[in-house]
């Protein structure tokens, strides 16, 4: 009985060790995203189920986040097989920490986004993985009056303008709409749109001559948005009201007038300015940092995450719209196929030129937004000089860059150290 005792713990012991080193043969992947429990127990059984070699996915808070890659990085040894997070994040790393990653022979089908995943080096420093974004919609009513040779997904500024003004007059009221309301995502649009299509930047270019050009053309536009935009939060109530006919809105934000009616809409790109077409994308990607333990399951596993099918199943997760070249099924919901189709246009268009999410201000990124809130109520709604305006709001803005010593995003030049309001 003593043998067969002992031969059950032996036995006991190397279940353990077998079970331990099936677990330890998984990739690591450490990553930011999809982190509420049900978004992450979808990419574990519906979008990393079918890696064959196993992945063990943890996703935790950026400051968790970095500190366990940091630790392995410094002690030169590490467990992390794949790292994901946004652009933000990678951006701050030091790309020596991660493993070059053109040679895996995948890259996202946006241009633009390979090249800013290069993170100023010569070669991918991460892979695009998923993207999110603000879009226009319209009611199919305006197409109408679209102006003569327009293209909805090739707009310009002054065609949007136009087309606004031309619904304007047909209808006897302003029907573009805005998020000018107190919880509305207006300073977005100032950040990730409107400056970058007519400043290719956003801080540098913040008083600039081409900024002027840019308050002037939001003005013109705003003679046609209905005045009750000031209150308008969510622009899917406006657009299945009727009170807007033409709207800009981050795709969770218009999600319901499209599946409620989705003959009624159309969806498309943002416009474009003399500087691009300018827009703010969510971008989250997908690295392996130079310690990971197994580098070709590592580099396996970011190939099968850009794989088509595996992209159409982290929409499905995730909310977070593919990167690559899809067909997008047709069990999807009406908001996720249509906001998918102008999303995918507007990325992968050939003049688009990314506004960034704000990074590296901390606590004061509700700070850094109220420049831009401040600046639209300042020069729209109360109709102050914008030289005037844009002077004082720039003393404002360098302080809090000095403040926050935080470096300059694209679209704006690299800077070192705090970025300027030149």
């Amino acid at each position: 009985m003593k043998l067969s005792a002992k031969l059950a713990g032996a036995v006991s012991g190397l279940s353990i060790l077998l079970s331990a080193a099936a677990v330890s043969a998984e990739t690591l992947f450490w990553s930011t995203q999809a982190r509420p429990a049900e978004e992450a127990q979808a990419m574990r059984t519906d979008v990393l189920a079918g890696f064959g070699p196993g992945v063990d996915y943890q996703p935790n808070e950026e400051g968790p986040w970095l500190t366990r890659l940091k630790a392995e990085i410094e002690a030169n040894s590490g467990s992390i097989g794949v790292l994901g997070s946004l652009h933000g994040v990678f951006s701050s790393l030091n790309a020596d920490d991660l493993v070059d990653l053109d040679d895996l022979g995948v890259s996202s089908s946006s241009a633009t986004f390979n090249n800013l995943a290069k993170l100023g080096t010569d070669n991918m420093q991460y892979v695009p993985w998923m993207q999110a974004s603000y879009i226009m919609a319209a009611n199919k009513e305006a197409l109408q009056y679209l102006p003569e040779g327009a293209d909805i997904d090739a707009l310009t500024y002054d065609e949007l303008i136009q087309w606004s003004a031309n619904v304007h007059e047909a209808v006897g009221q302003p029907k573009f709409g805005f998020p000018a309301g107190p919880k509305g995502l207006k300073h977005r649009f100032f950040q990730g749109y409107l400056y970058p299509s007519y400043t290719n930047g956003v801080v540098r270019t913040f008083a600039s001559d081409e900024a002027v050009t840019a308050w002037e053309k939001f003005k013109e536009l705003w003679e046609h948005t209905n005045p009750a935009s000031t209150n308008y939060n969510f622009l899917q109530e406006q657009l299945l009201s009727g009170d807007a006919w033409i709207v800009f809105d981050h795709t969770s934000r218009l999600a319901q007038a499209f599946n409620e009616r989705p003959d009624d809409f159309v969806a498309f790109p943002a416009p474009a300015g003399p500087t691009g077409r300018g827009f703010m994308p969510v971008l989250a990607g997908v690295a392996i940092p130079k310690t990971a333990p197994n580098m070709d399951e590592a580099k396996e596993l970011v190939k099968y995450l850009l794989q088509p099918e595996t992209q159409i199943a982290t929409l499905r997760a995730t909310s977070f719209f593919p990167v690559v070249d899809v067909d997008l099924p047709d069990d999807l919901p009406p908001a996720v196929r249509a906001a998918g189709d102008a999303v995918a246009k507007m990325s992968g268009s050939s003049d688009a030129n990314p506004g960034l999410l704000p990074a590296g201000l901390g606590s004061m990124g509700g700070d850094f937004n109220r420049v831009f809130v401040d600046t639209f109520e300042r020069i729209v709604l109360a109709g102050q000089p914008i030289d005037r305006v844009l002077a004082d709001q720039k003393k404002t803005l360098q302080k809090i860059m000095d403040e926050t010593g935080a470096p300059c995003w694209a679209p704006d030049a690299p800077s070192e150290g705090a970025c300027p309001v030149e």
